[in-house]
């Protein structure tokens, strides 16, 4: 009891150094697990950053800016995985370190500390926040836009303005849902008198110029590119409520953390016990705006980007759901009123210490256990380096070329193209409207490898590889044992060369 006690003593005197303990703990453990167990980037990851390469304005997976930043990092890293997995732990750190600076501002700092905790139980900023992407940088995006437009709608500081357009222009060109979650922001500041009062100034003019300056790069491709916004699908009604309530009840289940916390804490389990003897996080009376504020935007984006992303047939929540689910956090220490009872603290620990270690006990099942007791794919536990360097090597020896360029099976070439030492460039040749760094005839003239999953030992192409491909040499397949292979069923890939147009004509 006494351990649990001097947390409750230290979350009342030094909340900042609570606070830095529990965020740098939870990122250098979701730092450390990726870099020790996976052989391949999770998700999409290599997808990321098999577009990041090519420093386009945009593409069909929309705005560029974590693209772009998914690359630098890895480049940094020296094509090293750990410098995007960094990358994702800096964006979870600054997150939290948002959520609570706002909290502090709202409710003082021992309880801002309680509603950081309760954020970090959420499982979109566990194992899904090493996948790097767009909804991963959104997160501390959009936080630090929450952040500053209080200060801008609630302590109307006037200096936060530019701070807040910065960040909303980054945020455009981050996600497409950006427009949703600044039009909610809008909106709110419409609905109340302090916001309307904060816009009667030229300070939105300003902000709109910087926001417009910051993401006209993307506008401009928008409109050149021709590409269409998603229409909805008008189908029947009841197959959309149906769609609205599956991701509300997923967004549920990834709050279990923080409804098992408050429940555990609810007085009812124990009457008998007086108030007076757990112990009190105290904090100031909460305004009526800063409760408007934090209620809003812990239901409205939750709220609309479901009911939106079902009328467009996802099924996933736009935007992700570290973003729309930032604020419940917040949310759920200002409901609990100015005195907070810490009930059973041991139990809180240890509910606490399970909400953030569950997720690595799925990743470390995934990969150990998984592998035993079925035989289905673990993405993660290919061997995307070693696969890499025998494509690279053997391009290189029937070429005398370095490996330029793959295409074929969109996962296996995108991790060949992170696994190669010359980092080749991504060919999505089934769709090369997605590639425009890359047509059929460029691949053609400069050479290539095609890789495709083979069925048997002979080696042959797919029809569709072998049309698209005329000048493709097909080789034997090649084996690949998973790191952890158990009772999955190695990896044979088989793999052809594409000879550059000189070597085709006249090679050896």
């Amino acid at each position: 009891m006494r351990f649990t006690s001097l947390i409750v003593e230290l979350v009342r005197a030094r909340p900042r150094l609570i606070f830095w303990v529990a965020v740098l703990f939870q990122a250098a453990l979701w730092f450390i697990l990726p870099v020790l167990l996976y052989a391949s980037p999770p998700g999409d990851l290599a997808t990321v950053l098999a577009f990041g390469r090519e420093y386009q304005l945009g593409t069909d997976l929309g705005p560029p800016l974590a693209f772009w930043l998914a690359d630098i990092a890895f480049r940094l890293a020296g094509g090293h995985m750990f410098g995007v997995y960094l990358l994702s732990q800096i964006c979870f750190a600054v997150t939290l370190w948002a959520v609570f600076t706002l909290g502090r501002a709202i409710v003082g700092g021992q309880q801002a500390v309680l509603a950081a905790l309760l954020t970090a139980t959420i499982t979109a900023f566990s194992f899904p926040a090493v996948e790097f992407g767009p909804a991963v940088l959104a997160c501390p995006l959009w936080a630090l836009v929450l952040l500053h437009a209080w200060r801008v709608i609630g302590q109307r500081q006037h200096a936060a303005w530019f701070a807040l357009s910065i960040e909303i222009g980054l945020l455009f060109l981050t996600t497409p849902v950006a427009i949703v979650l600044v039009l909610l922001l809008a909106a709110f500041a419409l609905a109340t008198a302090q916001g309307r009062r904060t816009l009667r100034s030229l300070n939105p003019l300003f902000e709109a110029l910087v926001i417009g300056m910051l993401a006209l790069p993307y506008l401009v491709w928008l409109l050149r590119s021709g590409t269409r916004l998603p229409l909805p699908v008008w189908g029947d009604p009841l197959m959309m409520l149906e769609g609205f309530g599956t991701l509300l009840a997923h967004l549920a289940l990834g709050l279990a953390g923080i409804a098992i916390l408050v429940v555990a804490n609810w007085k009812g389990f124990d009457r008998k016990a007086k108030a007076e003897d757990a112990p009190v996080i105290f904090r100031p009376p909460v305004e009526p705006l800063a409760r408007q504020f934090v209620c809003t935007f812990a239901l409205a984006p939750a709220l609309v980007l479901s009911l939106v992303s079902a009328w467009l047939g996802r099924d996933h929540v736009l935007g992700g759901e570290g973003v729309v689910l930032l604020m419940v956090g917040p949310a759920v220490v200002v409901a609990a009123g100015d005195l907070i009872h810490l009930r059973r603290q041991e139990v809180l620990r240890t509910i606490w210490l399970l909400a953030i270690l569950a997720p690595v006990l799925l990743v470390l099942g995934t990969t150990f256990i998984q592998p035993w007791i079925g035989n289905a794919e673990v993405r993660t536990l290919l061997p995307a380096s070693t696969m890499g360097r025998f494509f690279g090597d053997n391009y290189r020896l029937r070429t005398n070329a370095p490996l330029q360029a793959v295409a074929g099976d969109p996962q296996l070439a995108a991790l060949v193209g992170i696994g190669a030492p010359t980092r080749p460039r991504v060919f999505f040749d089934a769709a090369p409207e997605r590639t425009p760094w890359l047509t059929a005839d460029k691949f053609a003239e400069t050479g290539g490898l095609v890789v495709w999953r083979a069925t048997d030992t002979v080696g042959a192409p797919p029809p569709e590889l072998a049309a698209r491909f005329p000048g493709l040499v097909p080789e034997v397949p090649r084996v690949f044992t998973p790191l952890v292979s158990g009772r999955q069923d190695a990896l044979r890939i088989g793999w052809g060369v594409v000879r550059p147009k000189g070597m085709a004509q006249g090679g050896k």
